[in-house]
């Protein structure tokens, strides 16, 4: 073999050499140059990932092209995570086997059931409206034993790690399941001792939690609360009567101050007419609320109003001469700031 021959046969080896490595390269090699979260929607095709990941890929044309290479044509909707390094022939695997990143969503109280379902919607694919008919389905409700009303409770703040794909259904469900959970045989112990179901405990609780912001406080806030309904007196919480106020006029009205005329609404949310717990919750309390109510404080306390010497906290009160004193006290505090309503 002369020289010539061994010289073109070198020069096919290395041309062989490059192409195989380029092509290696494109399927095998670091495409993705820094972490990014893509979110693939229904109607997302792979042009449309192409153009999503422009700025975190080397190539984003041989994205298409290992997809092409592998037949590989509908990514699955999800959220996924790209790490720095990924191949294409990775990114490719992850979108066709639907292997998503799990996410964690939060979310502290919430008022009312819709306000709720838009800070859930605002975390996961599903949008408002069929979270909502999720939580209210009727044969949902009746098999749990809650109102549209009272299912608001099965939510407890906290944090909790699901896939952005999760459908309404099952998020309801892990949902009831973490309340079951929530609900461990030293809780459930705790409220029969107080002569309280599930349901009460969380209608006192969000009480609780409305009338105080100070954590501290609220097992003394419960605990006034528990004497007035062992004394089988009205519990006159302000909240409740704030609560009946919106029903009527809507959850963006502004009450500043509770009025005398206020407390002749005519609703099962007042606390001054009628006696006893509302029927339902009047917003979803958080777990120290709960548990304040759970291990209220024993005393001797019937009266509360603002402190004003001590704004955030509450002037507790005996004797409904000490409450009156405490009471003149709030309201020329009020008159003086001029808030009227």
């Amino acid at each position: 073999m002369n020289k010539k021959v061994l010289y073109i046969l070198a020069i096919i080896f290395i041309i062989g050499g490059i192409l195989a490595y380029n092509y290696y390269q494109k399927i095998f090699g670091k495409a993705i140059t820094k972490e990014y979260v893509l979110f693939v929607n229904k109607t997302d095709s792979l042009l449309d990932i192409k153009k999503e990941i422009e700025s975190y890929s080397k190539s984003p044309e041989t994205f298409l092209w290992v997809a092409a290479k592998k037949n590989f044509s509908q990514p699955k909707v999800g959220r996924y995570v790209l790490k720095e390094g990924m191949s294409n022939n990775d990114l490719v695997n992850m979108l066709r086997s639907g292997r998503q990143t799990p996410l964690k969503i939060s979310f502290n109280n919430q008022d009312t059931l819709e306000k709720f379902a838009g800070r859930i919607a605002e975390q996961i694919e599903a949008d408002s409206i069929s979270l909502i008919s999720s939580f209210t389905e009727k044969d949902f409700l009746s098999k749990n034993n809650f109102t549209e009303k009272s299912v608001l409770q099965i939510f407890i703040p906290n944090t909790y790690e699901v896939y952005w794909t999760i459908s309404p259904e099952k998020f309801r469900t892990k949902m009831l399941v973490a309340y079951k959970r929530f609900w461990n045989d030293s809780r459930e112990k705790k409220a029969k001792e107080l002569g309280l179901t599930k349901n009460e405990v969380i209608t006192l609780a969000s009480i609780v939690q409305k009338e105080t912001a100070q954590n501290s406080e609220r097992p003394t806030v419960a605990g006034l609360y528990l004497n007035r309904l062992e004394k089988k007196w009205p519990l006159q919480a302000d909240p409740t009567i704030i609560y009946a106020i919106k029903q009527l006029k809507g959850q963006d009205y502004v009450v500043k101050r509770v009025l005398t005329v206020d407390l002749e609404i005519n609703s099962p949310y007042n606390t001054y007419k009628n006696i006893g717990l509302p029927p339902a919750l009047i917003s979803m309390p958080d777990v120290s609320a709960i548990d304040a109510v759970l291990n209220a404080e024993d005393h001797d306390y019937f009266y509360m109003c603002v402190n004003v010497d001590k704004l955030g906290y509450h002037a507790f009160a005996k004797s409904l001469a000490q409450h009156n004193r405490n009471a003149e006290k709030y309201h020329r505090w009020l008159n003086k700031q001029g808030v009227n309503r």
